[in-house]
């Protein structure tokens, strides 16, 4: 950064440098969820087709967890070592990592290691995250005038959208120019390794920069916190700060985020049987839309305060997720829809026949008739309910008023108007993106403000640590394991959209916290030590 720029200039650059090397690290991390799929079938080979898939969300869902002790480590790095260090280094960690998976061996070559080694980088992965989001959050922050740091900070958000887009696009064109075979076989690799010159332009990018200006002041005034994590959760006073964040603005992101820009592609391709390649392009479309609305919500939020739009849209989210889901039905499938209105499915069975569909270890030497059907029926997106008969009783599965053995369940299934796949001409595709889009809205209205919100919270001495250990906790527990939870919770139950009580139940618990609980942050100084 040169004397001679303007201190706009210097501003952009500030915040475009930091946002690129949040895109490019969400781009890294982002990249298993368009292959969960494959991931299952190259990693976790040798399981059932669900217990396999829940694998792989598992897999995706390890990143996330360590992702709070990454805030821990690399907070603390932050608030003793700088800022810019700090996530130089995580970028680093993330490239290495990423890199790394585009050359594992599979399962089919070597065994239980391939496994092993693909949760060990996703791990690697989640601790670099972890000290990823707050570092720049906070180095744009601290750079931001007072009356604009909403908006500014709000360059998060499309920063994550941009990585998980990149993931999508690289994907998808890859997939396209080697073909399927191709690209199952070899061509899933190439994604991975491109994040080695992501990560070289990350770190030229970064290096370019100059530290925090209230960094800087900490260092020459002596002020640094000698033990950032027992000052930041030391005392109650702090920790009450870090529950109102964690338990408001927190645990909802993770649940609306990731509902919105993960679980959906998950629900469009497993429950609803769209064509992995409309999922990803509507995926992409709403990732594009996404993009101005972070950037309009930072900036209300400079306008009328942070909570007020937070709020609403945790709001939006809880009173709209249930409605949204159950309308993409008909607009995404609509033979899927017709036979689920008219054709319901019963599976009547001794209960004590019936196991949990999600087998971890995958003990189970042979399946009864009735875990048969049910994963079946789990496999084909088809929902149903279950009605027990007494013990010893055969398994009896109807459809619609038909009873059937579940040796003729798939032909059955097919002549009742079940559909293996939805039709690509009868997808209703404006009217599966605008449902979506309110979902959208209702993800950009929280993140917009979030980051300047967090920053507002905590004294400068800390903050890296405060920030980053309750929103990693938020998103990295609540959002990582949704992809997970709600399919396990589908699955067991047999209702499409069981699992999204998930979701709503968090939004539903973030909203009465934050009504009750968190203060208006816009115009608090940040500028003291």
């Amino acid at each position: 950064m040169k004397n001679t720029l303007s201190a706009a200039q210097r501003l952009r650059l500030v915040v475009a440098a930091s946002a690129a090397g949040t895109t490019f690290e969400w781009y890294d991390f982002f990249l298993a969820v368009p292959l969960a799929s494959l991931i299952a079938k190259l990693f976790f080979a040798g399981l059932d087709e669900a217990t396999a898939y829940l694998f792989a969300l598992g897999s995706f869902a390890a990143g996330f967890a360590f992702r709070p002790l990454g805030a821990i480590l690399f907070g603390r790095m932050g608030d003793r070592l700088g800022r810019k260090s700090t996530f130089l280094v995580t970028i680093s960690l993330m490239g290495g990592a990423t890199f790394a998976i585009g050359l594992l061996p599979t399962m089919a070559s070597a065994g239980m290691l391939a496994p092993t080694l693909f949760v060990l980088l996703r791990i690697a992965q989640g601790l670099a995250l972890g000290g990823e989001w707050g570092g720049a959050a906070i180095y744009i922050a601290e750079h931001a005038p007072h009356d604009r740091r909403g908006y500014l900070t709000s360059w998060m958000g499309p920063a994550a959208a941009f990585g998980l887009g990149l993931a999508l696009v690289v994907t998808l064109a890859v997939r396209t120019l080697t073909g399927e075979p191709a690209f199952a076989a070899w061509g899933w690799r190439v994604p991975f390794l491109l994040s080695g010159v992501l990560f070289i332009l990350s770190v030229w990018i970064r290096l370019k920069l100059h530290e925090s200006p209230l960094f800087t002041q900490l260092l020459q005034t002596g002020s640094r916190s000698a033990a950032p994590l027992r000052e930041a959760f030391g005392q109650w006073s702090g920790i009450r700060v870090a529950l109102v964040a964690l338990l408001s603005m927190m645990i909802a992101q993770g649940a609306v985020w990731f509902t919105t820009f993960l679980y959906t592609q998950s629900f469009l391709e497993r429950v609803l049987k769209v064509p992995p390649s409309i999922a990803s392009a509507l995926m992409l479309g709403l990732v594009t839309l996404s993009v101005p609305l972070y950037l309009f919500f930072g900036w209300l939020s400079d306008r009328i305060g942070r909570k007020p739009v937070m709020l609403g849209g945790i709001l939006l989210a809880t009173f709209g997720i249930f409605p949204v889901f159950e309308a993409l039905r008909p607009a995404a499938n609509p033979a899927l829809a017709a036979a689920v209105a008219t054709q319901a499915v019963v599976v009547r069975a001794d209960p004590a026949d019936c196991h949990p569909q999600f087998d971890p270890v995958a003990s189970k030497q042979a399946s009864t008739p009735c875990d048969t059907a049910r994963a079946l029926l789990a496999k084909r997106g088809i929902p149903y309910t279950r009605a027990a008969l007494p013990a010893g009783a055969p398994v009896v599965i109807h459809i619609g008023a038909q009873a059937v053995a579940v040796a003729a369940l798939d032909a059955t299934l097919n002549t009742a108007g079940y559909p293996l796949t939805a039709d690509p001409s009868a997808i209703h595709l404006w009217r599966v993106f605008l449902l979506l889009s309110v979902l959208v809205v209702a993800a950009t209205a929280l993140y917009g403000p979030q980051a300047a919100c967090l920053v507002e919270l905590f004294p400068t001495r800390i903050r890296y640590t405060a920030l980053s250990l309750p929103y990693h906790i938020g998103t990295g527990w609540v959002g990582g394991m949704l992809p997970a939870a709600a399919y396990a919770l589908t699955v067991a139950s047999g209702d499409s959209f069981f699992g999204l009580w998930y979701p709503v139940l968090f939004c539903a618990l973030a909203a009465i916290v934050m009504a009750l609980f968190l203060p208006e942050t816009r115009h608090r100084q940040i500028h003291l030590i």
